[in-house]
């Protein structure tokens, strides 16, 4: 720490001391200016906080703010490059979510108390059971067979703990939230296979499964054969 002195001494020089080494450290302060600067722009500060509640595709994100595809890209490559959202692509799809980072989670809970809104985790949801929420999370599911939704996702969409909600599907329908939609999966691809002749390719993305191999070998996990053996079994 390098000496310095005040020109007026009010007590407590050593704090003013140590005070004055850290502002000499400008690259800190411009890292922070630059992260701020995200938010300069209000709907960016939207996207941010939806996306801290649920993860969205483009599209879907366009919809919830009444703004076009390309606008809504423009501000998403902001947030991407500034480290504050991440995406994951599921086939052609690519979807969007908060990191998981303690920046971005301060961020979150600065924003809601600044705005003095509730965040939606933490609204009492004691008026749905667990079992209930379970329920409408394999309602959703068996609307969205094709889609491959994490538990993560389940638990923002439905405000329900990812713990809990995993201990109420299996408590309600006997197996894992995973294992249960796999054996739907299969079902839907079993009726396809006996009422239809699509191809195996365009039954097992509609199934959920971009890879026709690993569709082939889950099939056959439920079914005892390959999915062709299965067709040729048909009356």
């Amino acid at each position: 720490m390098s000496h310095f002195d005040l020109p007026h001494h009010h007590g407590n020089l050593r704090r003013a001391e140590t005070l004055h080494d850290m502002l000499s450290k400008n690259g800190k302060f411009e890292a922070v200016s630059d992260f701020f600067k995200l938010f300069s722009d209000p709907t960016r500060i939207r996207i941010f906080w939806l996306l801290s509640h649920q993860e969205l595709c483009v599209v879907n994100l366009a919809a919830m703010l009444h703004l076009s595809s390309p606008a809504v890209s423009h501000h998403l490559r902001a947030l991407t490059n500034g480290g504050l959202i991440e995406s994951r692509r599921d086939g052609k799809e690519v979807y969007y979510r908060s990191v998981d980072s303690d920046a971005a989670k301060l961020l979150h809970e600065m924003l809601e108390q600044v705005m003095e809104i509730a965040c939606p985790e933490t609204v009492d949801t004691a008026q749905a059971a667990p079992e209930e929420i379970a329920r409408s999370v394999h309602a959703y599911l068996m609307e969205h067979l094709e889609e491959r939704i994490t538990i993560e996702a389940l638990s923002k969409q439905f405000l329900i703990n990812p713990t809990t909600l995993k201990q109420a599907f299996k408590t309600v329908y006997g197996s894992s939230i995973a294992a249960h939609m796999k054996e739907h999966r299969m079902e839907r691809a079993a009726k396809s296979l006996r009422e239809t002749n699509d191809s195996i390719a365009l039954i097992a993305k509609r199934a959920g499964y971009e890879s026709q191999s690993r569709f082939t070998a889950a099939f056959k996990e439920i079914y005892g054969l390959l999915p062709s053996a299965y067709r040729r079994q048909r009356p």
